[in-house]
């Protein structure tokens, strides 16, 4: 690659604070740690040979603490031999505190070039980025709760594989190609979730967190894993799903115990795990569309209210190819000449 290696950051402020603090067991994420998981990132890019960050502006004293991080690095002698960290540059968004912020540094961001996007935060982060993002990879760092689509890791080791990988230097199956499911209305435009997408029976998206299972009818989902927690456990339960393999799952909640085929017991927050009723599930190909039934009611994005139905609005949930991911496991195998295993390529 040519010219000078670019990478975006954005974290999220507000991730890791819902409802679920209140309902289920979930701890607070503060921003002191983020700010720490920021300043080891760069310490990771630097060493990989990036030269330059753009950053998000982040609200709520987390800029001002990876500020006094980056200070008090000059006067630690531990760094002293240290390689250089990127310069970083914090881009002139004018911070409404809304998802807008994220989606507007990262349009920002593609404009600058950069190669690769870290993001902190929890899936509706990760959800806003992936949305403006392009083909430009992400590499997906939660921070937030309930998480399935990021993963919780050492933010040194994955600012290396992003470096590597924005550097050029990443090898074979450094890229994963995601599953998305676009939700399609006659009445507003077409979004997306990374993870899951639910059809509720609550008429108002209210606090949006969604972790009352009586409140469901469908789920969807890009991949199920058996492990996570959240609503797509309950798809792990039923047919586990690899991530990145272009398959989905589709699953009908029963409208009551008489009419569930099976039950199973998941994790829908954490410490709380409940039992769901199952009238039916099927797996989804890529491209593949499912038409709602009609009725009010809203539609979940990865675990958060955010469209609310007319009870003669249509609605149809397709599976259809998501965003890049660095596969940081991968990169890091790669960097230490040991083969990965076979991937999907990336479509």
């Amino acid at each position: 690659m040519s010219g000078a290696a670019i990478v975006g950051v954005i974290a999220n402020p507000a991730s890791g604070r819902d409802i679920r603090r209140l309902v289920a067991g979930a701890s607070v994420f503060g921003n002191a740690d983020k700010a720490g998981m920021v300043f080891r990132l760069l310490a990771g890019l630097g060493a990989a040979g990036v030269e330059r960050v753009l950053m998000l502006p982040a609200a709520d004293g987390l800029s001002v603490t990876l500020r006094r991080h980056l200070h008090a690095r000059e006067t630690v002698a531990a760094f002293a031999t240290a390689g250089p960290f990127p310069e970083l540059e914090e881009l002139d968004v004018e911070l409404e505190g809304t998802a807008r912020d994220s989606a507007v540094a990262v349009e920002r961001m593609v404009e600058a070039g950069v190669r690769a996007i870290a993001v902190l935060g929890g899936d509706g982060t990760h959800r806003v980025v992936a949305r403006s993002c392009g083909d430009v990879p992400i590499c997906a760092l939660s921070t937030g709760t309930n998480n399935a689509f990021p993963e919780m890791r050492e933010t040194t080791v994955a600012g290396i594989a992003t470096g590597l990988v924005a550097t050029g230097r990443a090898g074979d199956g450094a890229l994963r190609r995601e599953a998305a499911l676009q939700v399609e209305l006659a009445d507003r435009a077409t979004d997306l979730a990374l993870v899951d997408v639910a059809v509720t029976r609550e008429r108002f998206i209210g606090a949006r967190a969604l972790w009352r299972p009586d409140d469901v009818s469908e789920l969807f989902v890009t991949f199920a894993s058996p492990s996570a927690v959240g609503l797509s456990a309950v798809a792990g339960a039923l047919q586990p799903l690899e991530r990145g393999g272009g398959r989905g799952l589709h699953v009908r909640f029963a409208h009551e115990p008489a009419a569930a085929a099976r039950t199973v017991h998941v994790a829908l927050a954490p410490g709380l795990i409940v039992g769901v009723g199952v009238a039916e599930h099927r797996v989804l190909q890529l491209g593949e569309a499912v038409e709602l039934p009609p009725g009010a009611g809203t539609i979940a994005l990865d675990g958060e209210r955010e469209i609310e139905r007319r009870a003669g609005g249509s609605a149809t949930v397709r599976l259809v190819p998501g965003p890049l991911t660095i596969d940081v496991d991968a990169v890091m195998r790669s960097s230490a000449g040991v083969a990965a295993p076979a991937q999907p390529a990336p479509g």
